[in-house]
Order: structure tokens, then C-alpha cells, then sequence
């Protein structure tokens, strides 16, 4: 490990680096090279020396794994493997092995410091995302000069100075009439994000134009980085049900593996009559093969190492089992708006009376919806605004929350909202009814309550929602969306999706329900969600996934986050689970077999103790590596079978 690319200085300092962090492969390489010289000295009769460079070996390759197994078995009162590996060491020692014993610890210290990178690997995912963040920021002082405060000082309404090209230090509102920001750290996208007066600005993103003032909305805990580094930290914390039950059967299988070696020691000499020496040589052996090392590594480093790759592409996992039982999924409910759809509707139809200027009317329409804040306002001025108006000035303007828009102008009494606020004759009635049905919101305007205009607004798909969908559809996965909205407009969704069910008009608590009754229907079913209303759901489902720009309550209540508010995460999620699963079964089947082979040989006495050695150790440090193979799973592969 230490000599490859050892012409490249750069690649030297790296594996210098790793050996400083990870300890256990510093000692290992210790051992080893006190391993190579102790062999010399005995080819060369040094028998003395030889037997005390092994024990140096011994000590140094050995002395970690020997002191976390026994605090581990005296702690938890429960055996484990480094009690077995040490016992079958000590056990070579004592009929003079001393070259298979030193070998054991070095092989078995090398799968151990193997594991330490699994876990420092994915320790990095959090190192990386705090180096991004600035520690320190420039905060604007009464008298409008700038200076230097520790991150963590800054409180909520403080006004952060941000020079061009550096990273935003907190969350916070956009003072300045415009920025342009890097937001690749956050959600993945190459594409810069263009953002305008009062919209919200994230940490660690870099400012790319001019210098910017940003108006601090978040404390430093609170702030969406400061989220994504606690959820990592959960999930390397908590393993997958897989990795318990081996652990959980962990101390079962080492009191198994010693009665059964302490009675063939006994059929060995006493039945077979092999003699003494070759009866507990053999029993060495058989305590060395039989100890389940490769079992209990198959899932946690190959766990570890799919949490840091989806930490690295933007899915946050808060634990081992959520990204477990993604690969057995049978179903998967979504949330509508801001989910499926881009939650911004849009203006898709309108009709204005002929005896009115269209001009007049939509400039009308403009200056009555001017200043809300309301998302459908916002749908209008953005449609209106790509044709010909002029601006009006209103008279009596009146905002009836809930309800729609009312003013006087030349005149006449204006009212723009729903069919009941209008309260008038519907002259476009067999055209609004089939944009009804189509599952679009109806909004008409009235001159002196008389109907003369309607617009007709969606929330359209997101792009990527399609895709999705036809991915879990394919692999025989139940798509329902739960929704709050009217029945036909999750009806003209739903049949746009192709989605296999829908449910309209539904309340927090029948969200909740519903998931209820498709848990009994399917075994594991998952919630996709961003909102407060769907936090219920979310608690309830096996697997919920809250969508990264969503509510605090409903990141807090998922099992996993879609940093990006990406749905395009969902298949990568799925595929890095299955390969997860593909990896751990491997790892399983391949460390059985290898312990039944040894075992076989053994009491056939075809193998000798280096033999059962390299092919007991060896296997454990193939199962550390293949679990180490999904660091290197890549994002493309979610448009695949992986």
C-alpha cells in the first residue's frame, strides 16, 4: 500500500496522511516488517532472536484489536471474534508456531485497520462539507463598518457583508437587488442559482457576481449545512438491521465456535488417537478458520461506504436500516405539490369577452394582483408580463384574504378570484367545466359582477417526476400520490404520471391513514414529502423522504433527505440499496463458504495453520474490500440496472 506510485510526491503524502489518521495501519505495517525480519532470522537459525521479534509483532500488530476485544467482552459481558483470534495466536505460540501466530495477528490487525478506513472514509463525507463552510463572517456594525465575528456570534437580523468569490458563511435573505451563487456544494447542480431581493441564500454556497449583503435567518446550528452534518453523523452512528443481527449473533456463534473446538481437541486425541501435539495444533487451526471475522465485517464497511457515496451526491441517510430497506420496496406514496409538481402554477388557458380590449384587461388584472405575495398573484404578473399592458393606477384596492381582489377603476367595480367571490353569471361556463374536469384552478374576473374574463392556472409536472415514475413502475414498484388538492386536479396529475393511485383532499391525519392501510396491503412502503402536513405520513411510512427544501419538521421526521430537492435521487437511492444489498449477500455467502471449506480441510488435515491463516484472514480482508466497492458507485448507474 505504502510503495504504489512511489515516483509521485503528491500520492506519497497522501498515504503518509492516511497512515498518521488511521493507527491501526501504521501498527499493522509495523508488524509486518517486524514479520519479514523475524522470517529472515529464523531461515537463518536466529531461533531466540526470531522468537522475540515475532512476539514485537505480536505485541504491535495485535495490541489494539486484543485491547478493544476485552473491554468489548467484559463491558457488554458477551464474547467476540478478537477474543478467538487472540486465543488461536496464543495458542500457535505455545507449540512453537510462532511465525503462524504473528502472521494470524498481522492478517487479522490488516482487516481491522481495513474497517478504521471504511470508517474514516466516510468520516470524511462530514470533514468535506465543514471545510466548506467559513468559520468566520463580516457582520455590518451600527455605523455601517464592517467587522470580523466568529460564525457562531452571529444572531438572527444581523446583516453579513459577502465579497465576491467567497463562500456564504450562514443562511440568510438576500438584501441586495441581485446575486448569483455556486450552490454545487448543496445540491449537486453545475448550473449557478440567480437570486433576487429577499430569496433565500444558503451556507456554503460561493458568491459568483459582486459583493452582497445578506440579512442572517438562522443561527449557526439551525442553518441547512449544520442540518446536513448532523444527519450524516446519525447514520454512520446507526447500522442496518443486517449488521445488528450478525453482531446480535456475534456472541452465540463465538461460544458455538469454542465449545466445538474444545470438543474436537477431545475426539482429536482421545477418539482419533493423533497425539497430543498434532491433536492441539489442529484445534489452533480449527479456532482460527472457524472465527467469523468475515462475517461480522460483511456489512458495516460496505454500510459505512454507501452512507458516504450517497452523503456525496446529496441523499442523506439517517441510519443504516433506512438505506437497507430501500432495496426491498413495494411501495412508494408522494406528496403533490413542490414533490411531483414544481408547487408554482401557472397561467394554461384564458378567454376575455370581445368587448373588451385584451390590452385593458390584462393590465387591469396586473394592477389588481401587483403586491400579493400569493403564489397564483405571482402566476399572473409572470404570464402577463410576456405580453403587450401598460401599468394602471386602482382606486380602493381591497385584498379579501382567501378569497380574491377588488378595486375601482373608470368606473367600474373590478373583482378577480373564484367562481363564489364573483358571484355572477358564467357566460364561459362549458369551457371552464372542461378545464375543471382537466384539473386546472378556475380564476374570472368581473366588471360590475358581470363574469367577462377566466384564466385557467396549473402546477405543472416537474420534469424529472416522469422518469421517476416509469423507473419504480418498471421494477413492479405501487406509485400513489396523497394530496390536499381537489379531486380533479390529482386526478389530471395522477393520469399525466400514469401513477397506479391517487387520493385527493386529504388532511394531515388521513395522509397518516392511508399510509396505514397501504402498509397492510404492502409489506414496506415509502413517503415522499416536503411539508408539515405530510410529517405524519412521514413518521408512519418504513421509509420516509423528505425533500431537502422542505419544512424543518419534515426533514426531522425522514429517514432520508433529498438534499437537492432532486426526485432524480430517488432511482440513484434505490440502485446504491440494491447494490448495498447485492455487496452484503455476497459478503455473507462468501465468508460462510470459506469457513466451511477450512473447517472441512482441517479435519481432513489438508491445510496447515499459515494455510487456514491467509484463507481465513485473507477472506475477511476480501469482504472489507468489496464492501469498500461502493465508494466508488457512480450516479449514472441510476439510469441502469446496477
Amino acid at each position: 500500500f505504502f510503495l504504489i506510485d512511489l515516483n509521485k510526491k503528491e500520492r506519497v503524502i497522501e498515504m503518509l496522511n492516511v497512515l498518521k489518521r488511521n493507527k491501526k495501519m501504521l501498527a499493522t505495517l509495523l508488524s509486518g516488517i517486524l514479520i519479514l525480519i523475524g522470517f529472515y532470522a529464523q531461515t537463518i537459525q536466529l531461533d531466540t532472536e526470531s522468537a522475540l521479534i515475532f512476539i514485537g509483532a505480536f505485541l504491535i500488530g495485535g495490541y489494539s484489536q486484543a485491547k478493544e476485544g476485552i473491554i468489548d467482552t467484559v463491558k457488554n459481558k458477551r464474547l467476540n471474534v478478537d477474543v478467538l483470534m487472540v486465543l488461536a495466536a496464543i495458542g500457535a505460540s505455545l507449540i512453537g508456531y510462532w511465525f503462524e501466530g504473528a502472521l494470524l495477528i498481522f492478517i487479522f490487525s490488516l482487516s481491522g485497520s481495513l474497517e478504521h478506513y471504511a470508517q474514516m472514509k466516510s468520516s470524511d463525507a462530514i470533514r468535506s462539507l465543514m471545510t466548506i463552510v467559513p468559520q468566520t463572517a463580516q457582520r455590518y456594525q451600527l455605523d455601517g463598518s464592517l467587522e470580523q465575528v466568529d460564525v457562531n456570534e452571529l444572531t438572527i437580523g444581523d446583516r453579513v457583508f459577502v465579497a465576491k468569490g467567497e463562500s456564504v458563511p450562514i443562511d440568510g435573505l438576500l438584501t441586495s437587488a441581485f446575486g448569483m451563487f455556486d450552490e454545487s456544494s448543496i445540491n449537486g447542480e453545475s448550473m449557478p442559482s440567480e437570486k433576487t431581493k429577499d430569496q433565500q441564500v444558503y451556507a456554503g454556497s460561493i458568491n459568483l457576481q459582486e459583493a452582497v449583503t445578506i440579512t442572517v435567518n438562522k443561527q449557526a446550528d439551525d442553518t441547512l449545512f449544520a442540518q446536513v452534518i448532523r444527519l450524516v453523523t446519525e447514520a454512520q452512528n446507526t447500522p442496518s438491521k443486517t449488521a445488528r443481527l450478525i453482531t446480535k449473533l456475534e456472541n452465540y456463534y463465538v461460544s458455538a465456535v469454542l465449545i466445538f473446538v474444545s470438543l474436537m481437541l477431545f475426539i482429536f486425541y482421545f477418539v482419533l488417537d493423533w497425539g497430543w501435539s498434532e491433536s492441539f495444533y489442529r484445534s489452533m487451526v480449527l479456532l482460527t478458520v472457524a472465527s467469523p471475522c468475515a462475517l461480522v465485517a460483511s456489512a458495516v464497511p460496505a454500510t459505512l461506504s454507501a452512507i458516504s457515496n450517497a452523503a456525496k451526491a446529496g441523499i442523506l441517510f439517517k441510519g443504516g436500516i433506512a438505506i437497507e430497506n430501500l432495496a426491498y420496496l413495494d411501495c412508494i406514496a408522494f406528496d403533490k405539490t413542490a414533490t411531483l409538481t414544481n408547487g408554482k402554477p401557472i397561467v394554461t388557458d384564458y378567454a376575455i369577452d370581445d368587448c373588451y380590449d385584451e390590452e385593458e384587461v390584462l393590465s387591469i388584472v396586473y394592477a389588481l394582483e401587483e403586491g400579493s405575495t400569493h403564489p397564483i398573484a405571482a402566476a399572473f404578473i409572470n404570464f402577463i408580463e410576456e405580453r403587450p399592458f401598460h401599468t394602471l393606477s386602482l382606486l380602493n384596492k381591497i385584498d379579501s384574504t382567501g378569497f380574491g381582489l377588488s378595486a375601482h377603476y373608470n368606473q367600474i367595480d373590478w373583482r378577480i378570484g373564484k367562481a363564489d367571490f364573483i358571484d355572477g353569471v358564467n357566460p364561459f361556463s362549458k369551457e371552464t367545466q372542461r378545464l375543471s374536469e382537466e384539473g386546472k384552478t378556475l380564476i374570472y374576473l368581473a366588471a360590475d359582477h358581470q363574469i367577462i374574463a377566466y384564466f385557467a392556472l396549473l402546477d405543472t409536472v416537474k420534469e424529472e417526476a416522469k422518469d421517476v415514475i416509469r423507473f419504480f413502475k418498471a421494477r413492479g414498484i405501487q406509485t400513489v400520490m396523497l394530496t390536499g388538492d381537489q379531486f380533479y386536479t390529482a386526478q389530471a396529475i395522477a393520469h399525466e404520471l400514469e401513477l397506479d393511485g391517487y387520493y385527493a383532499n386529504c388532511l394531515p391525519a388521513e395522509k397518516a391513514t392511508l399510509i396505514d392501510d397501504l402498509q397492510k396491503k404492502y409489506k414496506r412502503v415509502a413517503m415522499v414529502g416536503d411539508g408539515i402536513n405530510d410529517a405524519p405520513a412521514l413518521a408512519h411510512s418504513d421509509i420516509g423522504i423528505a425533500m431537502g427544501q422542505g419544512t424543518d419538521i419534515a426533514m426531522q421526521t425522514a429517514d432520508v433527505v433529498l438534499i437537492n430537492n432532486s426526485l432524480s435521487l430517488l432511482p440513484y437511492s434505490v440502485l446504491l440499496s440494491k447494490r448495498l444489498r447485492k455487496i452484503t449477500l455476497q459478503n455473507i455467502v462468501f465468508s460462510l463458504a470459506v469457513i466451511i471449506v477450512l473447517i472441512t480441510a482441517n479435519l481432513l488435515q489438508l491445510i496447515n495453520l499459515p494455510l487456514g491463516v491467509v484463507g481465513h484472514e485473507g477472506s475477511t480482508i476480501l469482504v472489507i474490500l468489496n464492501g469498500l466497492r461502493l465508494l466508488a458507485f457512480k450516479h449514472k448507474e441510476s439510469h441502469q440496472d446496477s
